[in-house]
């Protein structure tokens, strides 16, 4: 099932969130994604009835399967291609943030050959 970039956005960032905090509030994410509390939290109700997070009874947010498969597939698209940018003289910098770009609408196959080089070196 394909989804949103913005919904993989925010997926991806609880799950890197998720590596940094015990408890990830929206609060957190907005502050993360610099955008507004009251839009996250929409977000995040939207999510939650579509099966991709649940919210534990202290409000702290928790990836389901579902949406624990999508996140981790963007945060390493996004960390192969920023890595494929590096080795070809592109700042860190630049690289992460021109992969958070790509990582939405690299084809399968094109990403596939670009993990398979790096792995290769």
């Amino acid at each position: 099932m394909k989804i949103k970039e913005s919904a993989e956005n925010y997926l991806e960032t609880i799950l890197m969130l998720t590596k940094q905090k015990k408890y990830v509030r929206s609060i957190d994410v907005a502050n993360e994604l610099g955008f507004s509390k009251a839009s996250v939290s929409v977000a995040m109700k939207s999510f939650r009835e579509e099966g991709y997070i649940a919210i534990n009874e202290d409000g702290g947010i928790c990836l389901t399967q579902k949406g624990l498969l999508i996140a981790e597939k963007m945060y390493e698209r996004h960390t192969i291609i920023a890595r494929a940018l590096m080795a070809l003289g592109v700042s860190e910098e630049t690289a992460y943030l021109d992969s958070c770009k790509i990582e939405h609408d690299i084809s399968e196959e094109s990403f596939d050959k670009i993990k398979a080089f790096l792995e290769k070196r």
